[in-house]
C-alpha cells in the first residue's frame, strides 16, 4: 500500500490495561487484532448488577479515574491507588481492596461475561445536572470486535492533533489534553479541523508494518469532562465537540458529538512514537 503522508508522525502512544482506569504512556508497543498488547484486557464487574464498571456512569464510577493501571502479560498488571500505594491485579486481596475504596462490591476479571453491558449516563444530562446528579442511564452492550477484551466498539482508538487544535480554538483554556479522550494513538497532522471524519473506510499505514482500517468517528460520553488524575474537571471537553462536530458516526445513531476515530487492525505490527503515518 502506498499513500500520502497525512500527519507526519505518531506523537503519543497509550495503553489502558484496566477499563476506565488511567492508563500508561508508552514509547513502543505491539499491535495485533486485539489492539495494543495488554489494552483493556481487564475490567471490574459490579457484583450486584453483573455489569462492567465504567466511568461512563460518572455518578457511581468517576473515582475509577483516580486509579492508574500499568503493565501487560506476561507480567502482572499493577494498580496505583489514589494514595500512591500499588497492588498487583493478581493479589488475592485486590477485589476486597478495590471494593472498599470504590464503596461498592466489585470483582476484577479478564473474562468478559456473556452479553456484557455497561451503564452509560446521557452525556448532555451530566453536563446540565453535574457529575453527582441522578441522570438517565442507558445500558450499552460492549463490542465484540476483539473477543476476550473490554472495548466499547473497536480495538484501536486514534485522535489527531488537528482535531485537538480545532477544539482548542473554541476553549477558554486552550487545547484539551489528549488523554481526556483515552486514545491509543495521537497522530500529528498538517491538516486542520476534524480530519478523522474523512478517514472512515480508508487505511492507515503506521511505521513499516502496522495497517489500520478506520471504521467510524468516535461518539463521546461524559468521560472527557471528568477529572483524570492530575487533570481537573473540564465540561468544555464535551461541550466544544457538541457545538463543532455533531455528526452521525454510524447509520441510525443520530447526530452525536464526535472526537477521534475507531479503527480495526488489518495487518499487525509494531508501532513507536515517531512512526510515520500514511493514508491510502
Amino acid at each position: 500500500m502506498s499513500g500520502e503522508r497525512v500527519g507526519g508522525r505518531v506523537t503519543q502512544l497509550w495503553r489502558y490495561p484496566i477499563k476506565s482506569m488511567l492508563g500508561e504512556r508508552l514509547i513502543t508497543a505491539t499491535v495485533g487484532p486485539s489492539g495494543v498488547q495488554g489494552d483493556r484486557r481487564l475490567a471490574l464487574l459490579h457484583r450486584e448488577t453483573g455489569r462492567v464498571v465504567s466511568a461512563k456512569d460518572p455518578r457511581r464510577w468517576r473515582d475509577l479515574l483516580t486509579f492508574q493501571a500499568a503493565g501487560a502479560a506476561p507480567g502482572p498488571v499493577r494498580i496505583t491507588l489514589p494514595d500512591g500505594r500499588t497492588v498487583s491485579a493478581q493479589d488475592e486481596q485486590v477485589d476486597d481492596l478495590l471494593s472498599s475504596m470504590l464503596r461498592a462490591p466489585v470483582t476484577l476479571t479478564g473474562t468478559p461475561p456473556e452479553g456484557a453491558t455497561l451503564d452509560r449516563a446521557v452525556p448532555e444530562a451530566v453536563l446540565d445536572a453535574g457529575v453527582t446528579a441522578v441522570v438517565p442511564v442507558d445500558q450499552s452492550p460492549l463490542g465484540s470486535a476483539a473477543p476476550g477484551t473490554f472495548f466499547d466498539f473497536a480495538p484501536v482508538h486514534l485522535i489527531t492533533t488537528a482535531t485537538l487544535d480545532r477544539l482548542g480554538v473554541e476553549l477558554p483554556d486552550g487545547t484539551p489534553e489528549a488523554e481526556r479522550y483515552r486514545p491509543n494513538l495521537v497522530v500529528a497532522t498538517s491538516d486542520t479541523g476534524f480530519v478523522e471524519n474523512g478517514w472512515v473506510g480508508r487505511r492507515l499505514r503506521i511505521g513499516g508494518d502496522l495497517v489500520l482500517r478506520v471504521l467510524a468517528p468516535t461518539p463521546r460520553c461524559a468521560v472527557p469532562t471528568l477529572a483524570h488524575g492530575r487533570l481537573p474537571q473540564r465540561p468544555d471537553a464535551l461541550r466544544a465537540p457538541a457545538r463543532l462536530n455533531r455528526i452521525e458516526p454510524l447509520p441510525g445513531l443520530g447526530r452525536l458529538p464526535c472526537v477521534g476515530a475507531y479503527a480495526q487492525v488489518v495487518t499487525p505490527g509494531r508501532v513507536a512514537v515517531g512512526a510515520a503515518v500514511e493514508l491510502d
